[in-house]
Formats: C-alpha cells, sequence, structure tokens
C-alpha cells in the first residue's frame, strides 16, 4: 500500500526576499541624492568661511618678510565676531583687535581713488595692526610713535628712502588726515615717513604694511572702519616660492619651514 506524498508549494518571491526589501533606485533617485549632497557640502564650507575660518593667499610683497607671496593662509573670524550670512549681523567677539595683530580686512578705499593708487579695489588685503580708536600716531623719519611713546619695530623693513606720498593723491590725503591732526597747522603737509600727529576717531583703525615702502596702506587712504576688519591671521598652511626657476613651483618650490607656521 503506498503512503500518499505531501507536495511543496513555493512561497512567493516578494516573500521569501523579505518585508524590508527596496526596489533599486532609478538613476533619478542616485542623481538627486548626488545633488542634495554636494549642495549641503557646499552650504556648510560656505558658512564656516564665513564665520569660522578663512582662507586667504599672499599674493604681493607688502608684508615682506613677515608674511611672503606665495603664501596661503588661515584666518580666524570668531575673533572680531563673525558676520552673519545674509543678514549683515555679527555676533559677539572673543576679543577687540589689539596693536601687532596681523588683519585681513576688505580695503575700503574707493574706486576712483584706488585707481589712482594703482591698487585693487574691493578685495581682502592683509597688514599689520598699527592704531586702534582712541590712539595719537605719528611718524618721524622711520620711526613710529604711538601715544608719545616710541614703537620698537623689528619686523619693518625699509627699502626705499627715496618714495613719497604721490603728488596727485595728497588732497585726498590732506582731506582725511586735517580732521584728526593734533593742533592747527595751515601749512601741514604729509610725507611717508614724516606724518602727524593723529588721532584715531571712534571705530577707527590704522593699518601699515611691514615692508613699508612696498606698502599702499594707512598713510595713503586713511582710516580702517571696523566693520571691514575679518579677522587676524592664525596659520600659515601652505608655502611656496612663485618666482622660483623651478618648474612647477607650486609643488617644486615649498618652503617646507614655514608650513603651519604662526606668523608674529
Amino acid at each position: 500500500m503506498t503512503r500518499p506524498t505531501a507536495t511543496k508549494t513555493k512561497e512567493p518571491a516578494a516573500a521569501s526576499a523579505g518585508k524590508g526589501a527596496h526596489p533599486p533606485r532609478t538613476p533619478k533617485q542616485v542623481a538627486i541624492e548626488w545633488v542634495k549632497t554636494i549642495v549641503t557640502v557646499v552650504a556648510i564650507w560656505y558658512v564656516l568661511q564665513a564665520m569660522v575660518v578663512k582662507s586667504f593667499r599672499i599674493n604681493s610683497g607688502s608684508m615682506e618678510h613677515t608674511l611672503l607671496p606665495g603664501e596661503w593662509l588661515f584666518i580666524n573670524r570668531m575673533v572680531y565676531g563673525p558676520q552673519v550670512p545674509l543678514l549683515g549681523l555679527r555676533l559677539p567677539a572673543f576679543r577687540a583687535p589689539r596693536h601687532d595683530d596681523l588683519v585681513v580686512f576688505r580695503s575700503p578705499v574707493p574706486v576712483p581713488f584706488a585707481m589712482r593708487l594703482g591698487i585693487e579695489p574691493n578685495v581682502d588685503v592683509v597688514k599689520r595692526l598699527i592704531g586702534v580708536p582712541g590712539d595719537t600716531l605719528e611718524m618721524r623719519g622711520d620711526s613710529l610713535f604711538r601715544n608719545g611713546a616710541h614703537v620698537e619695530e623689528a619686523y619693518a623693513r625699509h627699502t626705499d628712502p627715496t618714495r613719497d606720498l604721490p603728488p596727485m593723491a595728497l588732497g585726498e590725503i590732506l582731506a582725511w588726515q586735517r580732521p584728526l591732526l593734533v593742533g592747527s597747522d595751515s601749512a601741514y603737509v604729509p610725507r611717508l615717513r614724516h606724518w602727524g600727529p593723529l588721532v584715531l576717531p571712534a571705530g577707527g583703525y590704522f593699518v601699515m604694511g611691514d615692508n613699508r615702502e612696498e606698502s599702499v596702506d594707512s598713510r595713503f587712504w586713511g582710516v580702517l572702519p571696523a566693520e571691514n576688519l575679518k579677522g587676524p591671521v592664525s596659520l600659515i598652511y601652505f608655502s611656496y616660492d612663485p618666482d622660483s626657476w623651478r618648474p612647477l613651483p607650486f609643488f617644486t618650490a615649498i618652503r617646507w619651514r614655514r608650513l603651519l607656521h604662526r606668523p608674529r
């Protein structure tokens, strides 16, 4: 007598695959995910650059030998209080700008005056902070006096004793200096190495390049508004010699000793 045989039934394919299985993504869905990722990364980088840390490249010799052409810097935007993107508001600062800070700022020079001075308008610039609001500044020869006391400037470099303020710019220079001049002197004529004494107004800063004869700075265009300050230099993260004889100097003429250097 034969026994009846049990027949095996096949389970539906969907059940064997498991309840948590997802259908494959279409090319359109993959593309959308990539776009979302890229937009998120760009937005985060934008916020970091605008409010935390910003990269800046040195392309002139106005700060030699403190900062050299071909150096890439990080500036700390949190120190002076970062500006909130699109809102125009500043967050609270960790500290106020102070003497000898190496600062990056937006050039305040009007376009017509910048063209006469031979400099590029509306760009970020790096200089040394020489005076803060309320300071009295004066130059006698190559010597700086602040609040009546001589300032030792070991960082300052003087290479061209014949250079002076451009005659075609003296009118603009006198226009901003006279209201700040201590005392009344109708015969006062500023020179590159002889000017002042000047009292800085509230919210006004004075900056100069360490390479004095190669720098177009506050001696030319006046006080720097506080709102133009972006932050102090915190680190040199890359440096190479753009004038090197070597081919591809970005790769072959790296100044290894200046990498991760904190300039003073």
